[in-house]
């Protein structure tokens, strides 16, 4: 019995080893919990009666569509509370720990919201039209959503064009940099030296060297990621402890077989940390290289609508700006989580 027990539990995961290890919570724990899960939706019940109740001091066209929003965020919420009660009464309670984690920060977010629509629109505290409201920048994003998509997709291809190819190089350069004492003697000065530049030192000489700003724009954001990736990689790559080396050349694996099999898989948290810190140095250089002079791009059209004091199409494309990133930056957290599973998966 003792042997089955032992086997039962070097089998489970960690997250079940935390359930089993979980003290056991009191009946205020267990309301108090509840209580925090609804907390979002009664928060997003306020910010659409604060919106509804207190009148507006300045003009607002298509009110209604603020209200369809809040009320779409809120059944999304709904929709996910649900599934995770559904998935607790059936023994799975990892999703709704996730919920129980995330509710506070919705909760704020609907406050926030209903706090900004307050300065805005009800009291014009926050000076009118330079900061214009929620409902403001949701109907002008609607309305120049053909633009907005149009410039969504020149970012897209200008992000990932200048991040894959600066991930690329940063990889070769970073492995080759690690493993090997000699190239890393020649090569690493180089790094220090370009590494801490500035993004905006660079334009003046772009806009000499390139034929187009097209590519010195991807000329920047791959840069930017090349230094993130390639410091990332060769700090891993050099922190693989000896011994695992001199194992591997016991067994006979050559130098091929050294990079791939032992040192690279050794390496990769930190190669993937290089690979998430280079996308947040490509989404600050897109900025800066859309403004240099593109012809379509969210950092143009921000630049062209403030040129024209349209400040609500400029905080319209802000918002995309933020989803996007937003939304790269989770998928670059889903890979590295699924890569790296062996970190949070079975106790063997």
């Amino acid at each position: 019995m003792k042997r089955e027990e032992t086997e039962r539990l070097a089998s489970l995961s960690r997250q079940e080893l935390k359930q089993l290890e979980a003290k056991e919570k009191t009946m205020f724990q267990i309301a108090l919990d509840w209580i925090i899960m609804v907390l979002p939706i009664i928060c997003g019940v306020i910010a659409i009666l604060e919106y509804k109740m207190i009148p507006d001091k300045i003009t607002n066209n298509n009110p209604n569509t603020y209200v369809g929003a809040l009320g779409v965020f809120i059944g999304i919420y709904f929709l996910y509370f649900m599934v995770a009660v559904i998935k607790k009464m059936r023994g799975n309670l990892q999703t709704i720990e996730k919920l129980r984690f995330k509710a506070p920060l919705m909760a704020v977010l609907f406050l926030l919201l209903a706090g900004y629509d307050y300065l805005t629109v009800k009291t014009g505290i926050l000076t009118q039209p330079f900061i214009p409201c929620m409902n403001a920048i949701l109907n002008i994003a609607w309305e120049d959503k053909t633009y907005l998509i149009e410039c969504t997709l020149h970012t897209l291809r200008l992000l990932f064009l200048g991040y894959f190819i600066g991930v690329a190089a940063g990889l070769v350069t970073g492995i080759v940099c690690g493993y090997s004492e000699k190239v890393r003697y020649w090569i690493n000065p180089i790094i220090k030296f370009l590494g801490p530049i500035p993004t905006p030192t660079w334009i003046p000489i772009i806009m000499v060297v390139f034929t187009s700003l097209f590519k010195g724009a991807v000329f920047i954001i791959a840069l930017g990621s090349w230094f993130a990736v390639t410091v990332a990689s060769m700090t891993g790559i050099s922190n693989v402890d000896k011994s695992y080396f001199e194992a591997a050349k016991t067994l006979g694996a050559n130098e091929r077989q050294l990079v791939f099999r032992v040192a690279i898989p050794y390496a990769m948290p930190s190669i993937l940390q290089g690979c998430t810190q280079a996308m947040s140095s490509a989404c600050v250089a897109i900025t800066v290289a859309e403004m240099m002079g593109v012809k379509a791009g969210l950092g143009w059209y921000m630049n062209w609508a403030k040129s024209w004091a349209a400040y609500d199409k400029m905080f319209a494309a802000l918002f995309v700006i933020c989803i996007i990133f937003t939304v790269v930056t989770k998928g670059l957290d889903i890979i590295k989580r699924r890569l790296l599973r062996w970190q949070n998966g079975v106790v063997k």
